[in-house]
């Protein structure tokens, strides 16, 4: 078998300290972070000089799932389209994520894998030393022998090193037949297409028509309404910490992907890239309120479960679903 390559390898030319986020990363953003792995994509599409805001038309898809929101994800296959990046998953064979981590930054290629964000230090005050969860990061840079590894995660573009880069890739521990590693995957971006904004959102364009094909036949917002009332009920019961998971899973996948979506579409008509550009604009109206209802009922379901009391959510979740019928027939007038 060849000798695994010296250690120490690097994609992107970056730091944590100058790193900016893209703006629907910005503290004034409703849902300053959405879930872990649309975070990434958005920030390593970004770190690659591109625009995040045209893979977002898969956004209309989402649908309530009876336990839980869709966890969305951006489809690889609008990622080839959009910008020439292509996924694969990553196989573990070596039973080490860091030697192939290093094999694949070697060839410029960025390795996105699941990991614990017990030992990521931008979770400073949540998961970071306190809890063990299950997350995603896109490996950047890393040095086995520094024991350094650049990473995005959430909102931004992180540095670790140490203990952390130890526990994390449990190089610290002898190899354990029995350890299931993580899933991982890697993004090559030898053939990445920098297509001019006027082609890119026009693109954008064709794939939100495709996407709005696969939009919940029922109103998803309607169908959770009619479920909220047990939840809220059975999360009294539980208590507070439980909601915490619940609130994630529901109202912040809900919140989240709309406000995407609303920024998107934003994006797309002002690129002037076809179609009712009014129709655009009540669409992005309608999917801002949405994301705006969601984020207020995550503090009015927090005050119900911990006070106990009954609380009539009945307005706000009506809301929410005329702008999801309002927010669709806009968008079908629109582009299609």
């Amino acid at each position: 078998m060849t000798a695994p390559a010296a250690p120490g390898a690097a994609v992107l030319p970056l730091r944590a300290a100058d790193y900016q986020s893209h703006a629907v990363h910005c503290p004034g953003s409703a849902w300053v972070e959405k879930n872990c792995y649309i975070d990434v994509w958005i920030e390593a599409v970004h770190a690659l000089g591109l625009e995040p805001l045209a893979m977002l038309p898969f956004t209309v898809r989402l649908d309530f799932e009876g336990d839980q929101w869709t966890f969305f994800k951006p489809p690889h296959r609008d990622l080839e389209r959009l910008y020439g990046i292509v996924v694969h998953e990553l196989n573990p064979w070596r039973g080490d994520i860091v030697l192939h981590a290093e094999a694949q930054a070697r060839q410029g290629r960025l390795v996105f894998t699941e990991a614990d964000a017990f030992w990521l230090p931008d979770t400073a005050g949540t998961d970071y030393r306190q809890q063990h969860t299950k997350t995603t990061i896109v490996v950047n840079a890393l040095d086995r022998t520094a024991e350094t590894l650049g990473y995005f995660h959430n909102a931004g573009y992180h540095e670790l090193q140490g203990e952390d880069f130890r526990r994390l890739f449990r190089t610290d521990v002898p190899p354990d037949p029995a350890f299931m590693p993580f899933y991982a995957e890697f993004a090559r971006i030898d053939r990445l297409k920098r297509l001019p904004a006027p082609e890119l959102a026009a693109l954008s364009t064709e794939l939100l028509a495709e996407h709005l094909a696969y939009v919940p036949a029922t109103n998803p917002v309607e169908r959770f309404a009619a479920q909220f009332p047990a939840d809220v009920a059975w999360l009294q019961a539980e208590g507070l910490p439980l909601y915490h998971g619940y609130a994630f899973a529901t109202l912040r996948q809900l919140g989240a992907n709309f406000e995407l979506c609303a920024r998107g579409i934003g994006w797309m008509a002002a690129q002037h890239a076809g179609g009712d550009k009014a129709a655009l604009a009540e669409a992005e109206a309608a999917f801002d309120e949405i994301s705006g209802g969601a984020k207020a009922m995550v503090l009015k379901t927090a005050r119900a479960v911990h006070g106990g009391r009954a609380t009539d959510f009945a307005p706000l979740l009506q809301g929410m679903a005329d702008a999801w019928t309002r927010g669709m027939q806009a968008l079908r007038t629109a582009v299609v």
